[in-house]
């Protein structure tokens, strides 16, 4: 078994998303060994690569607070524990996505009282409450935009002036992340279970999708393209 990482060389086809093809051809370099044992659940290696990525940048802070309990979100808090740091807050406000957590606790934001984060991590890919949490944080705190951003982001200055505020923005994994994340896995100290909740036939990829955008319920879904062939 083996991962293959995204690529944009797809025509008529969104390759970011991933399942695109039945037959790739790549580099041997960018090819990753996967322990079979994982199963569909290797799917997830370039995610988890990417929220290492995250906390390991320049010196980065473990989170102290992450927002969302998506895939990302349970990656960094997972990671978060597994390295050794205090275990997060986790916040989301989707009853359907409060369920799964690994040694942590994941709570609506309404819920918690606290307003001196020394470091935030968004893994949302929603700036709307940006405002809000540079509210919660103490003095030169740092917010990590771990997501991705399709409008700009915007806050009000005065806030983040009075507390000396750091932001910070994670790009995608680099070669390292993946040999960590790789190693992590082999040795049992990450879980990768619980992420991939729904699957589908690739030929039935246009439900899946939808699904996949739609479904607060879905947290990732994986195409098989076994039977196409």
């Amino acid at each position: 078994f083996v991962f293959v990482p995204g690529s944009s060389g797809f025509r008529e086809a969104k390759g970011l998303f991933g399942g695109s093809a039945s037959y790739l051809v790549t580099p041997a370099d960018r090819v990753r060994k996967v322990n079979p044992a994982l199963g569909d659940s290797g799917t997830l290696f370039a995610l988890a690569a990417t929220a290492r990525h995250a906390l390991a940048g320049f010196d980065a802070r473990l989170p102290e607070l992450i927002i969302g309990h998506g895939v990302l979100g349970r990656l960094l808090a997972r990671l978060t524990v597994v390295a050794g740091g205090k275990p997060p807050t986790v916040w989301e406000v989707d009853e359907n996505r409060m369920a799964g957590t690994q040694g942590y606790q994941v709570i609506h934001p309404d819920q918690d009282t606290k307003r001196d984060y020394q470091s935030i991590y968004d893994a949302s890919g929603c700036t709307d409450f940006l405002d809000q949490w540079i509210q919660r944080c103490g003095r030169g705190a740092e917010i990590v935009l771990a997501g991705f951003y399709s409008e700009r982001i915007n806050f009000a200055f005065p806030h983040a002036f009075m507390r000396e505020m750091k932001f910070r923005i994670a790009a995608e994994w680099s070669a390292d992340d993946m040999t960590a994340i790789n190693a992590l896995i082999d040795e049992g100290m990450l879980s990768l279970d619980g992420l991939v909740t729904h699957r589908a036939k690739a030929t039935d990829a246009r439900q899946a999708y939808v699904q996949a955008f739609e479904d607060p319920t879905c947290y990732k879904m994986v195409l098989d393209w076994e039977a196409v062939n």
